[in-house]
Protein backbone atom coordinates (compact mmCIF):
# COMPACT_ATOMS: atom_id res chain seq x y z
CA UNK A 1 0.00 0.00 0.00
CA UNK A 2 1.25 3.47 -0.91
CA UNK A 3 0.13 4.78 2.47
CA UNK A 4 2.94 2.78 4.07
CA UNK A 5 5.49 4.49 1.83
CA UNK A 6 3.93 7.89 2.53
CA UNK A 7 4.21 7.26 6.28
CA UNK A 8 7.84 6.18 5.91
CA UNK A 9 8.51 9.33 3.86
CA UNK A 10 7.20 11.55 6.63
CA UNK A 11 9.24 9.64 9.18
CA UNK A 12 12.37 10.39 7.14
CA UNK A 13 11.61 14.12 7.22
CA UNK A 14 10.78 13.92 10.91
CA UNK A 15 14.09 12.21 11.64
CA UNK A 16 15.96 14.87 9.67
CA UNK A 17 14.22 17.62 11.64
CA UNK A 18 15.01 16.05 15.00
CA UNK A 19 18.65 15.44 14.12
CA UNK A 20 19.31 18.91 12.74
CA UNK A 21 17.15 21.41 14.62
CA UNK A 22 16.50 21.57 18.34
CA UNK A 23 14.36 24.70 18.12
CA UNK A 24 12.03 23.50 15.38
CA UNK A 25 11.74 20.03 16.88
CA UNK A 26 10.61 21.46 20.19
CA UNK A 27 8.19 23.83 18.51
CA UNK A 28 6.66 21.13 16.30
CA UNK A 29 5.92 18.98 19.35
CA UNK A 30 3.58 21.70 20.59
CA UNK A 31 1.66 21.94 17.32
CA UNK A 32 -1.67 20.19 16.97
CA UNK A 33 -1.06 16.58 15.91
CA UNK A 34 -2.66 16.97 12.48
CA UNK A 35 -0.20 19.66 11.35
CA UNK A 36 3.02 18.24 12.80
CA UNK A 37 3.80 15.94 9.88
CA UNK A 38 3.32 18.62 7.21
CA UNK A 39 5.77 20.89 9.05
CA UNK A 40 8.26 18.05 9.40
CA UNK A 41 7.93 17.56 5.64
CA UNK A 42 8.59 21.22 4.88
CA UNK A 43 11.65 21.25 7.12
CA UNK A 44 12.99 18.01 5.64
CA UNK A 45 12.89 19.50 2.16
CA UNK A 46 14.51 22.75 3.26
CA UNK A 47 17.28 20.94 5.12
CA UNK A 48 18.00 18.66 2.16
CA UNK A 49 18.74 21.65 -0.08
CA UNK A 50 20.64 23.45 2.67
CA UNK A 51 22.92 20.48 3.24
CA UNK A 52 23.85 20.35 -0.43
CA UNK A 53 25.13 23.93 -0.45
CA UNK A 54 26.53 24.06 3.09
CA UNK A 55 28.19 20.76 3.88
CA UNK A 56 28.72 18.75 0.70
CA UNK A 57 31.94 20.54 -0.21
CA UNK A 58 34.14 18.42 -2.45
CA UNK A 59 31.16 16.93 -4.24
CA UNK A 60 29.32 18.16 -7.34
CA UNK A 61 27.17 20.60 -5.38
CA UNK A 62 25.86 22.59 -8.34
CA UNK A 63 24.86 19.42 -10.16
CA UNK A 64 23.27 18.00 -7.01
CA UNK A 65 21.20 21.14 -6.47
CA UNK A 66 20.19 21.17 -10.13
CA UNK A 67 19.05 17.56 -9.79
CA UNK A 68 17.17 18.32 -6.59
CA UNK A 69 15.37 21.20 -8.29
CA UNK A 70 14.39 18.98 -11.22
CA UNK A 71 13.30 16.15 -8.91
CA UNK A 72 11.28 18.53 -6.72
CA UNK A 73 9.15 19.80 -9.58
CA UNK A 74 8.85 16.29 -10.98
CA UNK A 75 7.61 15.05 -7.60
CA UNK A 76 5.02 17.83 -7.47
CA UNK A 77 3.85 17.13 -11.02
CA UNK A 78 3.65 13.36 -10.59
CA UNK A 79 2.47 13.48 -6.96
CA UNK A 80 5.09 10.93 -5.94
CA UNK A 81 8.86 10.56 -5.67
CA UNK A 82 11.27 7.74 -4.95
CA UNK A 83 13.07 10.28 -2.74
CA UNK A 84 11.07 9.99 0.52
CA UNK A 85 11.79 13.59 1.56
CA UNK A 86 10.47 14.92 -1.73
CA UNK A 87 7.56 12.51 -1.57
CA UNK A 88 6.46 13.89 1.79
CA UNK A 89 7.03 17.47 0.64
CA UNK A 90 5.01 17.18 -2.57
CA UNK A 91 2.03 15.95 -0.56
CA UNK A 92 2.17 19.08 1.61
CA UNK A 93 2.42 21.25 -1.51
CA UNK A 94 -0.81 19.73 -2.84
CA UNK A 95 -2.67 19.42 0.46
CA UNK A 96 -2.05 23.04 1.46
CA UNK A 97 -1.81 24.70 -1.95
CA UNK A 98 1.74 25.97 -1.56
CA UNK A 99 2.56 28.24 -4.47
CA UNK A 100 5.43 27.18 -6.71
CA UNK A 101 6.82 30.70 -6.64
CA UNK A 102 7.73 30.14 -2.98
CA UNK A 103 9.56 26.93 -3.84
CA UNK A 104 11.33 28.62 -6.75
CA UNK A 105 12.46 31.54 -4.56
CA UNK A 106 13.83 29.13 -1.97
CA UNK A 107 15.80 27.09 -4.51
CA UNK A 108 17.17 30.27 -6.10
CA UNK A 109 18.52 31.36 -2.72
CA UNK A 110 20.15 28.00 -2.26
CA UNK A 111 21.79 28.44 -5.65
CA UNK A 112 23.18 31.78 -4.47
CA UNK A 113 25.06 29.91 -1.73
CA UNK A 114 27.03 28.00 -4.32
CA UNK A 115 29.02 31.16 -5.06
CA UNK A 116 31.36 32.66 -2.50
CA UNK A 117 30.40 36.30 -2.34
CA UNK A 118 29.86 39.35 -0.19
CA UNK A 119 26.26 40.49 -0.37
CA UNK A 120 25.07 43.99 -1.23
CA UNK A 121 21.68 45.21 0.02
CA UNK A 122 19.72 43.92 -2.97
CA UNK A 123 21.26 40.43 -2.87
CA UNK A 124 20.88 40.34 0.91
CA UNK A 125 17.16 41.08 0.70
CA UNK A 126 16.69 38.54 -2.09
CA UNK A 127 18.52 35.88 -0.11
CA UNK A 128 16.57 36.57 3.09
CA UNK A 129 13.31 36.35 1.18
CA UNK A 130 14.14 33.06 -0.53
CA UNK A 131 15.97 31.30 2.28
CA UNK A 132 13.78 32.31 5.22
CA UNK A 133 10.69 34.38 4.52
CA UNK A 134 9.21 31.92 2.02
CA UNK A 135 9.81 29.07 4.47
CA UNK A 136 7.72 31.00 6.98
CA UNK A 137 5.04 31.36 4.31
CA UNK A 138 5.09 27.63 3.53
CA UNK A 139 4.52 26.91 7.22
CA UNK A 140 1.81 29.58 7.39
CA UNK A 141 -0.02 27.82 4.56
CA UNK A 142 -0.15 24.74 6.76
CA UNK A 143 -1.19 26.68 9.86
CA UNK A 144 -4.04 28.43 8.03
CA UNK A 145 -5.36 25.17 6.52
CA UNK A 146 -6.87 26.75 3.42
CA UNK A 147 -8.07 30.00 5.00
CA UNK A 148 -6.66 32.42 2.41
CA UNK A 149 -7.99 35.51 4.18
CA UNK A 150 -6.11 34.57 7.34
CA UNK A 151 -3.01 33.68 5.33
CA UNK A 152 -2.95 37.05 3.59
CA UNK A 153 -3.58 38.83 6.90
CA UNK A 154 -0.63 37.10 8.61
CA UNK A 155 1.69 36.93 5.62
CA UNK A 156 3.79 39.99 6.45
CA UNK A 157 4.31 38.90 10.07
CA UNK A 158 5.32 35.38 9.04
CA UNK A 159 7.92 36.81 6.68
CA UNK A 160 9.33 39.04 9.42
CA UNK A 161 9.58 36.13 11.85
CA UNK A 162 11.41 34.02 9.30
CA UNK A 163 13.70 36.96 8.60
CA UNK A 164 14.52 37.38 12.29
CA UNK A 165 15.37 33.70 12.68
CA UNK A 166 17.64 33.75 9.65
CA UNK A 167 19.50 36.90 10.66
CA UNK A 168 20.15 35.41 14.08
CA UNK A 169 21.51 32.32 12.34
CA UNK A 170 23.81 34.62 10.36
CA UNK A 171 25.18 36.18 13.55
CA UNK A 172 25.52 32.81 15.25
CA UNK A 173 27.34 31.31 12.26
CA UNK A 174 29.53 34.28 11.31
CA UNK A 175 32.76 32.42 11.91
CA UNK A 176 31.80 29.34 9.87
CA UNK A 177 30.18 31.35 7.06
CA UNK A 178 32.98 33.90 6.75
CA UNK A 179 36.05 31.75 7.31
CA UNK A 180 34.81 28.38 6.11
CA UNK A 181 32.37 29.16 3.31
CA UNK A 182 33.54 32.59 2.15
CA UNK A 183 30.14 34.21 2.72
CA UNK A 184 29.37 37.63 4.14
CA UNK A 185 25.62 38.11 4.20
CA UNK A 186 25.33 41.42 6.04
CA UNK A 187 25.88 44.29 3.58
CA UNK A 188 28.11 47.28 4.37
CA UNK A 189 29.84 45.34 7.12
CA UNK A 190 33.58 44.96 7.64
CA UNK A 191 34.17 41.62 9.30
CA UNK A 192 37.89 42.23 9.54
CA UNK A 193 36.93 44.90 12.08
CA UNK A 194 33.42 43.96 13.19
CA UNK A 195 32.61 46.73 15.64
CA UNK A 196 29.96 46.80 18.34
CA UNK A 197 28.27 49.66 16.48
CA UNK A 198 27.91 47.52 13.34
CA UNK A 199 26.60 44.65 15.43
CA UNK A 200 24.12 46.95 17.20
CA UNK A 201 22.65 48.09 13.88
CA UNK A 202 22.07 44.50 12.84
CA UNK A 203 20.53 43.70 16.22
CA UNK A 204 18.18 46.68 15.93
CA UNK A 205 16.96 45.34 12.59
CA UNK A 206 16.44 41.88 14.07
CA UNK A 207 14.50 43.29 17.02
CA UNK A 208 12.13 45.10 14.64
CA UNK A 209 11.56 41.82 12.79
CA UNK A 210 10.93 40.05 16.09
CA UNK A 211 8.34 42.60 17.18
CA UNK A 212 6.50 42.41 13.85
CA UNK A 213 6.63 38.63 13.94
CA UNK A 214 5.16 38.46 17.44
CA UNK A 215 2.11 40.41 16.29
CA UNK A 216 1.34 37.61 13.86
CA UNK A 217 2.06 34.80 16.33
CA UNK A 218 -0.66 36.15 18.63
CA UNK A 219 -3.19 35.85 15.80
CA UNK A 220 -2.31 32.32 14.68
CA UNK A 221 -4.90 29.55 15.10
CA UNK A 222 -4.71 27.86 18.49
CA UNK A 223 -3.47 24.64 16.83
CA UNK A 224 -0.18 26.31 15.87
CA UNK A 225 0.23 29.34 18.13
CA UNK A 226 2.05 27.71 21.05
CA UNK A 227 4.51 25.79 18.88
CA UNK A 228 5.51 28.88 16.90
CA UNK A 229 5.74 30.91 20.10
CA UNK A 230 8.15 28.35 21.58
CA UNK A 231 10.42 28.70 18.52
CA UNK A 232 10.17 32.47 18.96
CA UNK A 233 11.22 32.21 22.63
CA UNK A 234 14.11 29.88 21.74
CA UNK A 235 15.46 32.33 19.17
CA UNK A 236 14.86 35.29 21.46
CA UNK A 237 17.01 33.63 24.11
CA UNK A 238 19.72 32.94 21.54
CA UNK A 239 19.47 36.55 20.41
CA UNK A 240 20.02 37.79 23.97
CA UNK A 241 23.12 35.62 24.32
CA UNK A 242 24.50 36.96 21.04
CA UNK A 243 23.79 40.55 22.09
CA UNK A 244 25.94 40.03 25.18
CA UNK A 245 28.98 39.04 23.10
CA UNK A 246 31.24 41.78 21.65
CA UNK A 247 31.42 41.95 17.87
CA UNK A 248 35.03 40.81 17.62
CA UNK A 249 34.29 37.77 19.79
CA UNK A 250 31.61 36.49 17.41
CA UNK A 251 34.36 35.75 14.89
CA UNK A 252 36.04 33.49 17.43
CA UNK A 253 33.17 31.35 18.68
CA UNK A 254 29.69 30.04 17.88
CA UNK A 255 26.97 30.98 20.35
CA UNK A 256 24.58 28.18 21.24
Amino acid sequence: MKSIYDNVSVECSKNITQKYSTSFSLGIKLLNAEIRNPIYSVYGFVRLADEIVDTFEGYQQAEMLKNLTRDTYEAIDQKISINPVLNSFQKVVHDYNIDRSLIQAFLESMEMDLTKQFYNQALYEKYIFGSAEVVGLMCLKVFCKGNEDLYNHLKASAMKLGSAFQKINFLRDIKADYEGLGRLYFPNTDFTNFSNDQKAEIEKDILNDFNDGLVGIKQLPTESRLGVFLAYIYYKMLFRKIKAVPGNKLLQTRIR
